[in-house]
């Protein structure tokens, strides 16, 4: 019997969802990843290969915040780099993770920023 752990699950569910979500210029993919300490998200331009916008959650202003509190204003930034690029509508990638706690509030985030998916 083989013994998986998280980080392969998680790896197995990424590849499934990546396999189906593509991310274009015109609407790009939101790429997540979540760590104990922090989440990161960028736009991704998956024909050209390229990164549009991206938070990182040790940027000053998000680093001393709660980390539902940090997700929530990632999402917020990041559409606002979003617009900056000329970014309006996109496609959410979980990375893997539930769509739950930090995901999704760096969603409703991304969402009430603006940012349509």
């Amino acid at each position: 019997m083989t013994v998986t752990h998280a980080p392969a699950r998680r790896l197995r569910r990424r590849r499934r969802v990546r396999a189906k979500v593509t991310g274009t210029a015109e609407r790009p993919r939101i790429s997540v990843f979540r760590s104990n300490r922090g989440i990161f998200a960028q736009l991704v331009d998956d024909e050209a290969g390229r990164t549009l916008a991206s938070v990182n959650w040790i940027e000053s202003d998000l680093r001393s915040l709660k980390p539902m509190e940090q997700a929530k204003q990632s999402g917020l930034l990041l559409a606002e780099r979003a617009r900056a690029a000329g970014v309006e509508t996109a496609v959410f990638d979980r990375g893997g993770y539930q769509y739950h706690g930090r995901v999704q509030a760096l969603a409703e985030g991304a969402r009430e920023g603006g940012l349509r998916f």
